[in-house]
């Protein structure tokens, strides 16, 4: 049985009063729920990390960071490496996210040496994947996600692969206000299982928590995670409103 797991990218928002805040409310709000029926994780800015890690000490609400660099040390200016982000407390790291992608030009085989960095660091990475709306029009969308999958995991084992989880984000349905109807988000979510059986054997596959980031939120989020290979919810806007945000992780409980 795989746990839900609810993950809030609060992106470029929040200052170093609010990040505690809203990190407290979740905590707060997700009592006896976060870490013991739900996977909950917070993913601030980098500058707001150690703030918040310590806000949600001992509450069961793990904390995550937004991006990683692929080495442990060096003259990479301006770059976070693994260790520095397992360093202040961070389980959790988002790998390829849409806008890495699609905004700041990172490619499947960056992206792929992002998630070996991940594991080799100790952090738990999520690796994201999914097609533009000219891409879905055009019938690529399980050609696209087939191919951030395969190069995103590219030389891993099956021993490594068990840290990874997989978030599917129709880009189109991120930041538009248009979201994935619960069967389209289910369509690619058993497609991305069958085709990590076919990777890694079926029973990696179904251990596997496939999570679904398109512009969820409180009022979608139960049918969502109604969805049989649905495991939980990379949320964006919704997540920086503690109530949504709370709301959703009942939902998925």
């Amino acid at each position: 049985m795989r746990k839900p797991f609810v993950a809030g990218n609060w992106k470029m928002n929040t200052d170093s009063r609010s990040s505690v805040e809203l990190a407290q409310g979740v905590a707060k709000g997700a009592s006896g729920l976060a870490g013991e029926k739900v996977t909950v994780a917070v993913i601030p800015p980098f500058v707001y990390l150690q703030s918040v890690v310590n806000a949600v000490r001992s509450t069961g609400v793990a904390v995550g960071a937004q991006d990683l660099y692929i080495e442990s040390k060096g003259a990479f200016t301006g770059e976070i490496s693994p260790a520095m982000l397992k360093d202040v407390g961070c389980n959790y790291v988002l790998c390829g996210h849409s806008e890495r992608r699609h905004v700041l030009g990172e490619s499947d085989e960056f992206v792929g040496k992002k998630v070996t960095a991940a594991i080799g660091g100790g952090l738990l990475p999520i690796l994201c994947v999914g097609e533009l709306l000219s891409e879905r029009d055009g019938g690529q969308t399980e050609a696209v996600v087939a191919r951030n999958l395969k190069t995103g995991l590219a030389g891993l084992g099956t021993d490594k692969m068990s840290a990874v989880t997989i978030a599917y984000e129709p880009v189109w349905a991120i930041g538009t206000g248009r979201t994935a109807t619960p069967q389209q988000a289910q369509e690619v979510h058993e497609f991305i299982r069958g085709l990590m059986a076919d990777m890694f054997g079926k029973k990696l596959a179904e251990e596997t928590r496939i999570l679904y980031g398109g512009s969820a939120n409180a009022g979608n989020a139960k049918e969502l995670m109604s969805q049989k290979d649905v495991d939980g919810l990379l949320v964006g806007g919704a997540s920086l409103k503690v109530d949504d945000f709370v709301k959703m992780i009942q939902a998925s409980a």
